[in-house]
């Protein structure tokens, strides 16, 4: 009788099957594991989100709650071509009247016209900046009556040598001398100019150019004379083609003046500038800008919504189809929802006209959710430092600070360092943690098993292999004994 196979391997069992069944197992923890964990990532995505949320209403809180947001102040003009404004906290509501009669120049002197890249002459100009007055300024007309009162900056000397005694050289070396004036070599058919300008424009940045001229007559006009211009002391080389002047105008009929176009100070808080001479007066009026801080309203308003309707989403619980959201049943959101329907419902400053939010027209929805009655908002607007008690005064205690200051120091407090945020993030990551090094060890476990299983079955094959070589050696000798036998 022979001896039969269990026909294992390569003699008929499926081993591989068997093995990836036993693996499969001792894997089924992973799979609960890995589940735990996508729940672990939803969680820290939706907390992430709302720390975002809070950051936006924490920076929306923070407009209403600064007291320079209800302080701003706008300035409308009659005629924006000719007049326009900006005006500070310190401006106070008013109106008047304006017109310009003129606007503050540069003053301005070219000199003859010379043949392209002659030589001008050499010596010294000497610059210096300061206030002309009296004399009538013609072009080209030394009448001698002029007087100039030197400002407070020094004279500036510039030595013109042989090397550079021409236009563009004198121009350039004017230019860097940073004395005030700036120099332009003009070019046309005729020849070249030098054109001289103030840097700056008011009476005070007139101009005087006095020449220490190599040929030894400084008043001639010949040589580096050519380049003067000292009315005062009959010396003008160069042609004046424009007086420095100031802006001058009126406010209600009282004259000012500036040296360039706008009025920094003439009114306080208001800066007023001006573009053009004006034919008619210019109503200018200074008065409270709240649209910005309408417009804070409504931005922390959509702030808050956007955050109520997250809230809502990840801790809601659907019964028709039992889902759950991401958050449902986490105490910590649920506290985080309550806590701010709170604070948004509660009081303002005892210090204000308005008790709550509803008394300025915002309003909850039957859904958590503020809504902007806008014509009872317009009409609160026109109160704006009984809002701005309501949602800025900081007294000294929490209870008594404006609703926005307060909902800005609860956010900063939950952001901050120890705050909810910090720690519920820091704990669900070490879950994560945790749960990436369960997931490591049910791994190595079931690797560690088929590995074994693997070895097993394989040595088994082996043994089996060799009983069934031995059968059929058994089974041949006794096939050959039995035909002995017969014979």
């Amino acid at each position: 009788m022979g001896i039969s196979s269990l026909g294992i391997g390569s003699n008929g069992l499926d081993t591989r099957s068997i093995v990836d069944k036993l693996v499969a197992l001792e894997q089924r923890p992973l799979q609960q594991l890995q589940v735990k964990a996508s729940g672990l990532n939803a969680r820290l995505s939706a907390f992430g989100q709302l720390k975002s949320q809070i950051s936006n209403l924490q920076d929306q809180a923070a407009k209403l709650a600064a007291s320079s947001n209800w302080e701003a102040m706008s300035v409308s003009s009659s005629n924006s071509g000719a007049v326009v404004g900006t005006a500070t906290s310190l401006a106070a509501v008013t109106a008047f009247s304006m017109e310009v009669s003129q606007l503050a120049k540069a003053q301005s002197a070219g000199s003859a016209v010379f043949s392209s890249g002659s030589t001008i002459g050499t010596g010294a100009l000497k610059i210096q900046l300061g206030t002309w007055s009296k004399g009538d300024f013609t072009p080209g007309v030394a009448d001698g009556n002029a007087e100039f009162a030197a400002g407070a900056g020094g004279e500036v000397s510039i030595d013109i040598t042989s090397d550079d005694d021409t236009l563009a050289k004198v121009a350039a070396k004017i230019n860097a001398a940073e004395a005030g004036v700036t120099a332009t070599v003009l070019r046309d058919a005729s020849g070249e100019r030098l054109l001289l300008r103030s840097s700056a424009t008011g009476e005070a940045s007139g101009f005087r150019i006095q020449t220490v001229d190599d040929d030894g007559n400084n008043t001639d006009g010949a040589g580096l004379s050519r380049l003067a211009f000292d009315p005062q002391n009959a010396t003008v080389g160069l042609a004046l083609t424009q007086v420095a002047q100031n802006t001058k105008a009126t406010i209600n009929g009282v004259e000012v003046s500036s040296s360039n176009t706008t009025f920094a100070d003439a009114i306080e808080g208001v800066t007023l500038t001006v573009a053009q001479v004006t034919t008619a007066p210019v109503e200018v009026s200074i008065k409270r800008d709240t649209a910005g801080a309408r417009s804070n309203i409504t931005s922390f308003v959509e702030s808050y919504n956007a955050l109520s309707n997250a809230l809502a989403t990840m801790t809601r619980y659907n019964p028709a189809d039992k889902t759950a959201g991401t958050l449902q049943g986490d105490s910590t959101a649920v506290s985080l929802q309550s806590a701010l329907r709170q604070m948004v419902g509660g009081m303002g400053s005892p210090g204000s006209e308005f008790g709550r939010l509803s008394d300025i027209g915002v309003q909850f929805q039957a859904d958590g959710t503020l809504k902007v009655d806008a014509t009872k908002l317009d009409a609160a607007m026109a109160k704006p430092d009984a809002l701005k008690a309501f949602f800025s005064a900081d007294e000294a205690g929490t209870a008594s600070d404006g609703m926005a200051l307060r909902i800005k120091d609860f956010a900063a407090g939950m952001l901050g360092a120890d705050g909810i945020f910090d720690t519920k993030t820091k704990s669900i990551q070490s879950a994560v943690k945790r749960n990436t090094e369960d997931q490591e060890r049910v791994a190595e476990r079931a690797s560690r098993l088929e590995a074994r299983l693997l070895a097993q079955y394989t040595r088994l094959d082996t043994n089996l292999n060799r009983l069934n070589a031995l059968n059929s050696y058994v089974s041949q000798q006794v096939s050959q004994w039995n035909k002995s036998s017969n014979n």
